[in-house]
């Protein structure tokens, strides 16, 4: 299992967390809830195989579009 473990905040809390990134499947996007509020956080990962790389990207996930 390739994995790494990165510190993060909530988007919508700001609460500090330890998440473990598992990129053994390659690029993923995926939702996880807060420990905290509860609430989703998305999680977008991208393996950057050329600079050996993982890009990841954490948000809340609810903008709204008018």
């Amino acid at each position: 299992m390739k994995a790494k473990s990165v510190q993060a905040n909530c988007p919508q809390c700001g609460h500090s967390m330890h998440l473990l990134l598992d990129y053994s499947l390659g690029d993923q996007d995926y939702y996880e809830d807060c420990s905290n509020c509860c609430h989703p956080m998305r999680i977008s990962l991208h393996v950057d195989e050329v600079n050996k790389k993982l890009v990841y990207k954490i948000g809340a996930d609810d903008e709204q579009y008018y």
